[in-house]
């Protein structure tokens, strides 16, 4: 009876569509805030939208040069050649397109010079062959200015008046209008009651649409009665702005689920929908494909679309769905994203090139730590106290006071109390066919925010930081970790040379305060907005003169150490090289060999991607499982435990508990290798403008994974005490209570749990305060050889110490001069100094990464208590040593030995025979008990700067699960290079001895 009603229904919906075709507006808004689409792209859009049947485009990109900054000035003779092809363009394929300026940030609306001026824009582009418009005014400051305040009443009516004029000069064109007001959340105090809405309701010209994001500047749900209150207030139905798919806010997400959330059944009471999606042109095929595909639908599936049933599509064919699903006015999420992986699959297999180095196209993001508070987009010129209507739940997230994390920043010095406005680089994307072009010499006007000065809100939920928080600590022990990230690789100063009185003064303002005594569990909503693009920027944050340090730092973080122009960019003064120019000679060569015999990206791999980057408010299946099965691991690793008591048989069976845990961590293993091969797969795909857009979210995410996997790996040891878990229990995980709720539940705008799945699998690490070793700094250009981690096995001895020796070599000689050798006799004493003891009394505690043919480039050891350490060195190790290396040592070696190797050789042995080496202090005992020594070759730190970092972050989880939380290294004070290495792994001074060594720690 349902199946023939639901038949009926259908068949006269269908029967009402070709009477009465629908006047639905469907297609594209290129409204994001980062790197502009370009000329190309844009006409290959319109071809794509052709085709999928959609009829609509929006030009209305945040940064692109005379869209927002520069509205008043008119297109160049070279730009209106660009701009009048994109036009005909989208005409030869059926395709509406709406110019869209976005004059709210600075115009004044009573003045008729302003007027004109908007005028004369827009009348210049109807010259072009331009039939649509748009005036956007959305993420502005909603107060009026004091000429204003004299001739308009409200906000509204300003906005209003100035739209009226406008349409009626351009002769009622197709107009769409975006309000300041523009989702629920936003509507002050309530949609019903918003005198603003109201205003455009009932002033605004009936024939202009407006465009409306729904609850939430990003809503999970649009609902039919949703829908219904806005149009009765604004007196006519909206047209969806859908940020479903935008992440133009967040550095390490790309959305590439499928459209959902939206039933349908909505179609009637909408005037269209228009998707403002991924900043990455390539990334958007299934938002694209998947929206067309909804609006030729009628209604829903009443199948369930939870989490587990939206994309098990790699075992899963259309016989399985069920019988609604296949009618071609069914919409099903799930149905629709097979679909579009289909016709995606194609485009991997076409041969593109790509310019310059791998980029992330959104705007610089700030570095995320748990002192620093999200500050609102660069372009957002909203206030932090604008007031805001947010749901909220009965699960509360802890908020930190912010006056306490300002005085945080202080110490830091990478956070001024004073936020200087710092500017976007201006963007043209009319320059150029293929590419964007910045504009160096244009100053971006329009500033981070309207007010220099912005007040923090009291308090913002903890909940925004996307890497490990474990355990409450002292706020003192947290900042020590983070204030030396932002110095410059190439240029860092020794530890020597902080200003220590300084900083001293600066840690007395907080240094009684607990991280207890920031929480408080009342809110769960966010204390700050953000704009319809939600993004932040780094820039915000600091200075000018720290700002352009950022750009060329080599631990910036990933996303905002690349410059947003640089790829698909065009310099004003130099040309760009394709990533195959890039390349060396014989690169290019390994890598079409490679590429010939390499296996090729298949429709389960596409499955794969889609499912690590779904949506904003979901996960996918198998993202799901890395996180579930990660978990499991690690509670139940404790049953590894009853294999490794002293005296027990070695021939005894297996336990069927030890064996599940071995045979899925085996199967988590393999979950990861895929991941690995598909960010193999991606590197050479042909297609390299696809694989420029998504190369360095699998890469991010793969350096994840790298961590769990070879955490795994050492729990497999066993080599930890039985009440691990009370060392390990982070308090702020996917597995926290109330965590993935509040995550799912669509409550939050998404930013407020930024990082997506990467994040997520980094909070699994049970490492505290350790957000600077997750920043890395991107590859340039796709790569195969990424670098694993696994324990340290026997073999590896003889590999660890050339690598020992080679890099402790290259920091005792002077840039200019030749490196310093070692006498074939004595090619080890380094490494048996240095690290012998380590690899010798405990080997569980030491690890190694390795490249694509197993060659070790970089280990990482530890003691967990350096007093205990030093007494078995001693007794166990030293002696051996000074039976091996004698005093007369170097007259024996002298001949054939450079002056620098003598000396070398001397003080190695000198500190081998003295016979009690130095106590560790008390003052470093007391909070780093435990000792490291860590190194990493140089040519692999080129190819992946992030190694040691990665390295540090297992070893440090594993020290972490046998209850230590600090961790110390001594090095002389004039071993420059030294220090510098260990600062840029988040190290910094805790101690020093008279002026011979200083210790530097940190805090996990």
């Amino acid at each position: 009876m349902e199946d023939g009603h639901m038949r009926e229904k259908c068949e006269t919906l269908e029967h009402a569509t070709e009477d009465l075709p629908r006047q639905f507006i469907c297609g594209v808004i290129e409204g994001f805030y980062g790197r502009p689409w370009t000329t190309e792209q844009r006409k290959d859009l319109f071809r794509k939208l052709k085709k999928l049947g959609m009829d609509s485009y929006m030009y209305a990109p945040k940064d692109d040069y005379k869209h927002r900054a520069y509205w008043r000035e008119l297109y160049t003779v070279e730009e209106a050649d660009h701009l009048s092809s994109l036009i005909t363009s989208a005409k030869e394929a059926g395709i509406v397109f709406y110019y869209a300026l976005s004059p709210g940030l600075d115009m004044t609306y009573s003045s008729q010079k302003e007027i004109a001026t908007l005028k004369r824009k827009l009348d210049q582009v109807s010259q072009f062959g331009c039939e649509g418009y748009a005036l956007l005014f959305d993420d502005i400051e909603s107060e009026l200015s004091k000429a204003d305040k004299e001739v308009f009443q409200t906000f509204a009516n300003a906005q209003v008046s100035v739209t009226n004029e406008i349409f009626t000069h351009l002769g009622s064109p197709k107009f769409l209008f975006c309000p300041t007001q523009y989702c629920a959340s936003r509507a002050v105090p309530t949609v019903v009651d918003s005198e603003y809405l109201n205003t455009l309701g009932s002033k605004l010209h009936n024939d202009i649409d407006i465009l409306w994001t729904g609850d939430k500047v990003i809503s999970k749900i649009i609902t039919i009665e949703s829908i219904r209150e806005i149009t009765e207030i604004l007196r006519r139905p909206p047209v969806i702005w859908d940020n479903l798919h935008a992440n133009d806010y967040d550095q390490k997400r790309v959305f590439l689920g499928p459209y959902t959330g939206r039933s349908p059944e909505l179609i009637p009471y909408l005037r269209g929908v228009m998707t403002n999606p991924n900043c990455e042109f390539y990334g958007n095929f299934i938002a694209v494909h998947t929206l067309a595909f909804w609006s030729r639908c009628s209604m829903d599936s009443k199948m369930n679309s939870s989490l587990s049933a939206d994309i098990k599509l790699e075992t899963e064919n259309e016989d399985d769905l069920p019988v609604e699903c296949l009618s071609k006015n069914v919409y099903h999420p799930r149905l629709a994203l097979k679909n579009a992986i289909n016709d995606w699959l194609p485009e991997f297999f076409v041969e593109k090139e790509a310019w310059g180095p791998i980029t992330k196209p959104q705007p610089q993001v700030e570095m995320v730590m748990p002192i620093i508070p999200i500050i609102p987009s660069i372009n957002t010129c909203m206030t932090l106290t604008t007031t805001t209507t947010t749901s909220t739940n009965s699960r509360t997230v802890p908020e930190v006071n912010t006056t306490q994390l300002q005085a945080l920043a202080d110490v830091c010095s990478t956070v001024s109390s004073t936020l200087t406005p710092i500017s976007n680089p201006v963007m043209n994307s009319l320059m150029s066919p293929t590419k964007v072009v910045t504009n160096d010499e244009v100053i971006n006007h329009i500033p981070t925010t309207v007010a220099s000065n912005i007040e923090l809100p009291k308090k913002i939920p903890i909940s925004i930081v996307p890497a490990p928080i474990m355990e409450t600590k002292s706020v003192e022990e947290t900042i020590k970790l983070t204030c030396e990230i932002f110095e410059p690789a190439n240029n860092i100063q020794p530890i020597v040379d902080i200003n220590r009185d300084e900083i001293i003064e600066k840690r007395e303002q907080v240094a009684n305060l607990n991280v207890d005594t920031m929480l408080d569990e009342h809110s769960l909503s966010p204390g700050i907005n953000e704009p319809m693009e939600c993004s932040s920027s780094i820039n915000s944050q600091i200075s000018p003169k720290e700002a352009n340090k950022l750009v060329a730092d080599d631990v910036i973080m990933e996303e905002s150490a690349n410059d947003m122009n640089s790829m698909n960019v065009e310099s004003t003064s130099s040309s760009p090289q394709s990533s195959a120019e890039m390349q060396e000679p014989g690169e290019l060569e390994d890598l079409a060999v490679k590429t010939a015999g390499r296996k090729k990206i298949t429709l389960d791999d596409l499955n794969l991607l889609c499912d690590l980057f779904f949506l904003p408010f979901e996960h996918g299946s198998r993202g799901l499982k890395i996180l579930t099965e990660f978990q499991w691991l690690k509670v139940n690793a404790n049953v590894l435990l009853q294999d490794h008591v002293v005296g027990a048989d070695a021939e005894k069976p297996i336990k069927p508990e030890v064996s599940e845990w071995m045979q899925r961590s085996e199967l988590f293993g393999k979950i990861c290798g895929g991941v690995q091969e598909l960010l193999i797969k991606i590197a050479y795909c042909e297609n390299k403008e696809i694989c420029h857009d998504l190369y360095s979210y699998v890469w991010d995410i793969s350096g994840a994974l790298s961590l769990l996997n070879c955490y795994v790996k050492w729990l497999a040891l066993g080599q930890f005490p039985q009440n691990m878990a009370t060392y390990t229990e982070g308090s702020y995980t996917w597995f926290s209570k109330g965590w993935k709720e509040a995550f799912m539940s669509g409550d939050q705008e998404p930013w407020v749990f930024r990082g997506g799945l990467t994040a997520d699998l980094q909070r699994l690490m049970p490492v505290d305060s350790g957000n600077d070793l997750f920043v890395y700094k991107l590859p340039e250009h796709p790569t195969a050889n990424y670098y694993l981690l696994r324990p340290y096995q026997s073999s590896d001895e003889s590999d660890v110490n050339r690598i020992c020796t080679r890099t402790y070599l290259q920091w005792h000689s002077e840039p200019d001069d030749d490196e310093i050798l070692m006498p074939a006799q004595l090619v080890d004493i380094v490494a048996d100094v240095l690290v012998g003891a380590h690899l010798t009394l405990h080997p569980e505690l030491c690890l190694v990464a390795y490249d694509k043919t197993d060659s070790i480039v970089g280990y990482a050891c530890a003691a967990l208590d350096i007093n205990v350490f030093q007494r078995n060195t001693e007794i166990c190790w030293l002696t051996e040593l000074r039976e091996k290396y004698p005093r007369d040592l170097l007259d024996i070696v002298a001949n054939g030995s450079s002056n620098k190797s003598q000396k070398l050789i001397a003080r190695i042995v000198e500190s081998v025979h003295t016979k009690a080496d130095e106590a560790c202090p008390t003052e470093v005992y007391g909070s780093f008990p435990a000792l490291i020594s860590t190194a990493t070759l140089r040519e692999a730190e080129q190819h992946d700067n992030g190694i040691t970092k990665r390295m540090l972050t297992v070893l440090l989880a594993a020290l972490r699960a046998n209850g230590c939380f600090g961790v110390h290294v001594r090095v002389p004070e004039q071993d420059r290079e030294q220090l510098n290495f260990y600062t840029k792994i988040g190290f910094i001074e805790i101690y020093r001895n008279d002026g011979k060594n200083i210790y530097l720690g940190r805090r996990f």
